[in-house]
């Protein structure tokens, strides 16, 4: 019999791979501060405009604002952790779907904790168990 089971697969930190992850968090920052300059920008241009009520155009683009410099203050922190993170770590990094095999006098307990692990965008090691 076959089954869905869930993966864990972990990234182990090396000099490359912290290097990469700085990089896609700093590239993932300017953008959204990019989008929030954006937002107040049209905020503004709309609030001008006679045709919207400008509390109600300024309430929204502001929400907007809020939900993007809050998902920059994560990826500050995450760019404070990688810094103190020692190269060699793990790092979880997704979780998969694999189709499992089955079969009777299988110990349950086994199947449920697979991890991939995966050293500069190659699978390293399979743990099973």
């Amino acid at each position: 019999m076959q089954l869905l089971q869930t993966v864990v697969v972990k990234q182990i930190l090396t000099e490359h791979s912290k290097t990469e992850l700085m990089q896609n968090y700093e590239s993932r920052k300017d953008n959204l501060l990019k989008e929030c300059d954006q937002l107040r920008f049209e905020g503004r241009k709309l609030a001008k405009n006679k045709k919207y009520n400008p509390t109600k155009v300024q309430s929204h683009y502001e929400k907007e604002i809020v939900k993007r410099e809050e998902k920059i203050k994560i990826l500050e922190f995450q760019l404070e952790q990688l810094h103190i993170l020692p190269i060699g770590s793990e790092l979880k990094e997704r979780e998969v779907q694999a189709i499992v095999d089955i079969k009777i006098g299988d110990k349950w307990e086994d199947l449920n904790s697979n991890t991939i692990i995966i050293k500069d965008g190659i699978v390293d090691e399979i743990r099973q168990g």
